[in-house]
């Protein structure tokens, strides 16, 4: 759907008020298809979403979306998705962190709000595909099979948050900014000569439902304080939280320990209770994982074959590869490592890449840790 030999489509573009989406619209209707911008009102109470322009769920961003669609020359309109989105992702969030967890809500946001319930809606509408900024390529092989891939540019890749998207999602999929091989200054540079004034616009980091970006105290709001121990491996207690939902597996600062540890090293989380409300911390080395399990398997065109398999996995939006063997048993996929990896925490996404060609993704739920070294014998 990205080969400029497609036919005519209808073509809904999905429009943050961002230069990404933008530029994205833009593309599409200079590629000939009939494009409607649509701008997806997120928040309950705008105002209490991101201010100034750093979001996507303000009025602000609304008016610069319309405003964008206004110099491309198409229609647009502003859709209310919040009560699904404040269901699908927001309370499926502090859920997520309630339970011990570190959920992923861009993630859950593509598979639920942009291509679940924009694009049911687009579709019944009568449009063809849904088109947003996501710098990604959706390849149509020579068989009809869609495949998604990463983006020309590894550095502005987004294929990780777009691993949820299945076969039927993927049909009706369309990222004009995927094959750009230029960088993001080069992207602001073609928003201003197509008049966009949004090309200036600051990026959008932090997850848009939290105002201040202060994660920890959106929590504690919603969930309220709950006083526990903070442990080490061999069950003595070295502090104490408000929270066990405010913390998150291998973070190191924050931790508020009233004394170092033995060795002098910096301990990090290694687990989170929510049964009875305690963190543990520990050294590095004991992040160190060697293989997972994870549910809910979500394959992006044809699924693997059965048996293991090498693949490479991302662990995170902004994360490196690592080589893994992976297999899909009774529903739920192992993974082991050829090297271990830290800081992976249940609740995660883990991707799978066969070369540039995502396989699937799916929600970690149990993890393996190498066991910790022997302490050094002492000298007698």
């Amino acid at each position: 759907m990205t080969d400029a030999a497609a036919p005519r489509l209808r073509v809904l573009a999905a429009m943050s008020g961002g230069v990404d989406s933008a530029v994205a619209a833009a593309r599409a209707a200079e590629a000939g298809h009939d494009v409607t911008g649509v701008h997806l009102a997120l928040s309950e109470n705008p105002k209490s979403f991101r201010t100034g322009a750093r979001g996507c769920c303000t009025i602000e961003d609304s008016h610069d979306a319309r405003r964008a669609a206004d110099v491309i020359g198409i229609p647009f309109y502003v859709w209310d998705l919040a009560e699904r989105f404040r269901e699908d992702v927001v309370e499926d969030f502090i859920a997520e962190y309630e339970a011990g967890r570190t959920p992923n809500p861009c993630l859950r946001c593509n598979e639920k709000i942009k291509f679940a319930a924009l694009l049911d809606k687009a579709l019944a509408l009568g449009f063809d595909a849904v088109c947003t900024g996501h710098y990604a390529k959706v390849i149509l092989r020579e068989d009809g099979a869609r495949e998604l891939h990463r983006a020309a540019d590894m550095a502005k890749d987004q294929s990780y948050v777009l691993g949820v998207l299945d076969d039927r999602q993927l049909a009706h999929a369309m990222f004009p900014l995927g094959d750009t091989s230029t960088t993001k200054a080069e992207i602001r540079e073609e928003a201003a000569r197509r008049g966009l004034f949004v090309a200036k616009k600051p990026d959008s980091h932090d997850i848009c439902f939290i105002a201040d970006g202060d994660t920890q105290g959106f929590l504690a709001k919603r969930l309220g304080t709950a006083e526990g121990a903070i442990v080490d491996e061999s069950g003595e207690v070295l502090g104490s939280h408000d929270g066990a939902y405010g913390f998150t597996i291998g973070q190191r600062k924050g931790l508020r320990l009233g004394r170092p540890a033995a060795d002098g090293k910096p301990r990090y989380v290694l687990d989170i209770s929510p049964v009875n409300n305690t963190v543990t911390v520990g050294p590095a080395d004991s992040l160190d994982v060697t293989a997972l399990t994870a549910i809910r398997p979500r394959w992006c065109g044809r699924p693997p074959a059965s048996g293991p398999a090498v693949y490479t996995a991302q662990l995170r939006a902004h994360g490196g590869e690592t080589e893994v063997s992976a297999e899909v048993v009774d529903d739920s996929l192992h993974v082991a490592f050829a090297e271990p990896v830290r800081g992976v925490a249940p609740g995660q996404a883990i991707v799978l890449y066969d070369g540039t060609r995502v396989v699937g993704s799916a929600t970690i739920a149990t993890t393996v840790r190498r066991p910790a070294a022997a302490p050094a014998p002492q000298a007698g």
